[in-house]
This record gives C-alpha cells, sequence and structure tokens, in this order.
C-alpha cells in the first residue's frame, strides 16, 4: 500500500486537535482531580447533552465501525444482529439503570462491585465480579487497536515489526498522558468531536456511495443471494434463526455490565438524565444500521478485486472492506477525515475501559485487600497509575499475540461479563438471591460459557444445543446465563438456611 500524504496529514492534524482537548479537558468543570469520583467519574456531573456523546462514544466503538460492515462484508445478513441488539438495550437502560444509579449515588459506590459488595455483604462475590469486568474488559481494549492498526495500515504506514507499530504505540502514549491528566473528562469532551466526525462520514458514505454505484439498487442485486438471507453454509433456516436471535438478545443483556458501559452510566447527574439518553441514543442504532450497509456497498465495489488492496486484505482480511471502500469511493483529504474519525472512536472507548478498570482494581482490589485505610488521595493515584498498566497491557497483547487469537478472546468477553447479571441486574430488584448460590451460579456459567466456545475452538461464540433432537445453535453467553440463573435461583433457598443473607441493603429494607 503506498502512502497516502494528504490523508495522513489531515488524520494525524484531526489527531493532534483531539489530544489537545484531551489535556484541556482537566480544566473543564474543574474539580479536585485527586478524589477517585471526581477523575473516574467526572464527579457523577455530566448533563444529558454529555452522557449521550460519552455513552454513544462508549458503546460505539471503532471496532463496531469496523467489524459490523466487515462481518456483513464475509457473511452476510448474519452481521445486522447488531441493529436489532442496540435497540433492545435501552429498554433495559430506562428501567434498570437509573435505580442502580440512584444507590450507588446515596451510597458512594464507584463501581458495580461496590453495589454488589453492599448488597450482599459478600467480599467474595464482589471480587468475582471486579475480576470478571476485568478479564472481559482487556481484551476489549485491545481490540480498540485492530481499528486503529486498520486505519494506519489502510493510510500506508509500513506494516509489521517495530517501525509497523510505532504510530500505535505513540497514539497510546498520548491516551495515557491526556487519561491520566483528565480522568473521564477527557473521553467525554472528545467523544463530541468523534461522534460529530462518524456523523459527517457516515452520511457522506449513504450518499456519495450509492451515487457512484448506481443506487441502492444496483448495491442489492450485485450482492450474492445468500448473503442476503439469514441462510447459514448448513442451509438450517430455523438455526441460523436462533443464532441471530441469541446472538441479539445475548449482547443485549451483556453490554451495559461492562466496567465501561457502568461508568459512563454512573457519572451522570441524575436518574432522568439515564432515561432521556435511553430514549435518544436509539439515534445511534440507526446510524449503526447505515455502518452495516458498507458491508454490501463494499460487495458491489468489488474492494477485493482492486490490486492496490490486496497488501490490505492480506493482513487485515475482512477488516479492510471499509477502509478499501472509502480509498476508492472519496478523495484523499476526506479518506484522512474518515480514519481519524475511525482511530478517534478507538481512543474514546479505550480511555473509559482503562478508567474502568482502574476503578475496578482500586476500590475492589487494592482498598479492599491491600490498603482499606487508603486516603482518598492514595485510591485516586492508585487509580491513575493502573490505568497506564492497563494500557500499557493493551498494547503488549495486541504486539505479542496475533490479531486472530485476539478476537477469538473477545468472543469470550460477553460470555464472562453476562455472568454478572443475576447479581447486579436482578439483585436490584429481588431479594430472593443468596450471595453464595449467586457466587456458585456464577462459577457454573462461567466455565459452562467457556466450556461452550472451547469446544468451537474459541473461533465462533455459536454453541449448537441439541434440544429433543433438534439442534437450535445460539449463543454461548445467552445459553450458559440461563443455567447460571436456575443454579442461583434454585439453590438460595437452601443455601440461606446455612447463610442468611445480611447485606446493608436488607438490612435497611428489614428496619423499614
Amino acid at each position: 500500500m503506498s502512502f497516502n500524504v494528504t490523508a495522513a496529514s489531515v488524520f494525524v492534524a484531526l489527531f493532534l486537535f483531539v489530544t489537545w482537548v484531551g489535556f484541556i479537558a482537566a480544566r473543564w468543570r474543574k474539580a479536585d482531580l485527586n478524589l477517585l469520583h471526581e477523575w473516574g467519574l467526572g464527579g457523577r456531573r455530566f448533563g444529558t447533552v454529555v452522557t449521550w456523546f460519552l455513552l454513544g462514544g462508549d458503546l460505539y466503538t471503532a471496532y463496531t465501525f469496523i467489524a459490523v460492515p466487515a462481518l456483513v462484508y464475509g457473511a452476510g445478513a448474519m452481521g445486522f444482529f447488531a441493529v436489532p441488539y442496540t435497540i433492545m438495550i435501552y429498554p433495559i437502560l430506562f428501567l434498570v439503570f437509573p435505580r442502580l444509579w440512584t444507590i450507588a449515588r446515596e451510597r458512594g459506590h464507584v463501581t458495580a462491585a461496590d453495589f454488589v459488595r453492599e448488597r450482599f455483604d459478600s467480599r467474595l462475590l464482589a471480587l468475582a465480579v471486579a475480576l470478571t469486568g476485568l478479564v472481559a474488559t482487556m481484551p476489549y481494549i485491545a481490540l480498540q487497536l485492530v481499528g486503529i492498526e486498520v486505519v494506519i495500515g489502510a493510510l500506508g504506514f509500513p506494516a509489521g515489526g517495530f517501525t509497523g507499530h510505532l504510530p500505535l504505540i505513540i497514539a497510546f502514549i498520548i491516551l495515557a498522558a491526556f487519561t491520566y491528566t483528565s480522568g473521564l473528562r477527557a473521553p467525554a469532551l472528545i467523544a463530541v468531536v468523534k461522534d460529530l466526525l462518524i456523523f459527517i462520514t457516515i452520511f457522506a458514505a449513504i450518499v456519495i456511495i450509492p451515487a457512484k454505484l448506481g443506487g441502492y439498487g444496483a448495491i442489492f442485486a450485485s450482492v450474492p443471494p445468500e448473503k442476503l438471507l439469514l441462510t447459514p453454509p448448513s442451509g438450517s433456516t430455523l438455526g441460523s434463526y436462533s443464532a441471530f436471535f441469541t446472538l441479539a438478545l445475548g449482547s443485549a443483556m451483556a453490554l451495559f455490565l461492562y466496567p465501561h458501559s457502568m461508568t459512563g452510566i454512573l457519572s451522570a447527574s441524575s436518574g432522568k438524565v439515564i432515561r432521556r439518553n435511553a430514549a435518544a441514543l436509539s439515534a445511534y442504532s440507526f446510524v449503526l444500521g447505515l455502518i452495516a450497509l458498507l458491508g454490501y456497498m463494499a460487495i458491489a465495489a468489488g474492494v477485493d478485486k482492486n490490486p492496490l488492496h490486496a497488501a490490505g486484505f492480506e493482513q487485515f482480511g475482512a477488516n479492510f472492506a471499509v477502509p478499501a471502500l472509502f480509498l476508492d469511493m472519496f478523495p484523499s483529504w476526506f479518506v484522512g477525515v474518515a480514519f481519524a474519525a475511525i482511530a478517534i472512536g478507538a481512543l474514546v472507548p479505550a480511555a473509559i475501559m482503562s478508567i474502568a478498570c482502574a476503578n475496578l482494581f482500586t476500590r475492589n482490589l487494592y482498598k479492599e485487600y491491600w490498603r482499606p485505610d487508603c486516603t482518598d488521595a492514595e485510591e485516586a493515584r492508585m487509580a491513575k497509575i493502573v490505568s497506564l498498566v492497563v494500557k500499557v497491557g493493551a498494547v503488549f497483547f495486541i504486539l505479542a499475540i496475533p490479531q486472530a487469537y485476539a478476537i477469538q478472546l473477545q468472543l469470550l468477553g460477553g460470555i464472562w461479563i453476562i455472568q454478572l447479571l443475576p447479581p447486579i441486574l436482578l439483585g436490584l430488584f429481588t431479594r430472593g438471591f443468596n450471595a453464595h448460590a449467586l457466587l456458585l451460579g456464577w462459577a457454573a456459567g462461567t466455565a459452562l460459557g467457556t466450556y461452550m466456545a472451547a469446544t468451537r475452538g474459541f473461533v465462533s461464540s455459536i454453541y449448537p444445543l441439541e434440544i429433543f433432537g433438534v439442534t437450535l445453535p445460539g449463543y454461548a453467553a445467552l445459553y450458559s446465563v440461563i443455567v447460571n440463573f436456575v443454579v442461583a435461583a434454585a439453590l438460595s433457598p437452601v443455601l440461606d438456611r446455612l447463610w442468611p443473607r445480611t447485606g446493608a441493603l436488607d438490612r435497611a429494607s428489614n428496619r423499614r
């Protein structure tokens, strides 16, 4: 791939601009950033508009921008499961998370593990929540690097070796610096720039690219029929529907359990802000549907047949489909804008994820087990240091491990994080679960989900479940969390007699 000077210049200019925004964010709504709730949650003062951009930047990442159309490009209509999934998450957000925000605000919780620790009076269950969040988030951070690497490669930077990874390393050094300095304020402010760039890019793409390809009718006519329908190569229509449905439902149930999603929610200024965003964030679902269509546009444009893109597809596979499409359809200056939108779209969630991991480690490991008497300043300082370590770990993760393996681990992310559904979400509304039963349910669900993925060689999250002689392929996360729930519900009455529930919230409820 030849070096694109114009696109690279625009890309670097926009990257330097958001770097400046990240550093000046420390002065925005100025407060004492030596307090963890100020550094890691923005002081819980973000209003409707800022929360909308922050959650949008948090949930709709560069990997989504690259991977969703790549899946449509490679696998066809199955890739559109991301659209109903992002529609289903908002009723969950509206109904559940304002209550969690209220409890967290009243009791000073910074993480979901804080809530579980007090709700069930169980250090072990809180530890399981914290460790699950950390483990599930690390490959998610690493996969943001995939998005950055793809666009850096598409700009023509040398691939492979230290030189090929140097732009990525520089980007994450900058990310580490402004996150350490400004905390959650940095990605919140940068998210505004990121979303504006993405909206400009997408709306330009859905108008200009179809015009060049002869319209949407010509685009769909050029797509192979098997990629327009939910029929896998095996020909099992029922199986394809079950896979599509369980992927959408399981992903929706898991998304807001991730630490970075929780951090974005707890940074809101009120429960009303969360409810407003549950309605307003559906605009991103519309945009996601447009992003998915880029996969079909890449097929119609025949990007894989262009010899100029051979090296890109050889290095990045289907993930190169969207960059190749933009290189073919837009002038170099706009390619720079689009690629900057993707790269900045990786930095925002990566920053929030590193902050969320830092909050988890500091509150639920460091303070809980090592320094229970640490001061607020020590707590915040440790969180800042851990946020640096997490970023360094993510960089080494992708430098040392092949991308295919990182993607395989990401398949486990949803399987692991969804196991927190009973203690966090169901625990908000019912006192019918015993902490030890929840811990056993978590262990059973995690083990089963990991086993299901292992039987597929970690290359697929779809497990072929046999029910009465009928095979129903489905998302392993959904199947395993059902087992988790059944174990927790069945064992709670039995274990209540041995270990009664004594959480602080239970005692408060009993007094009332």
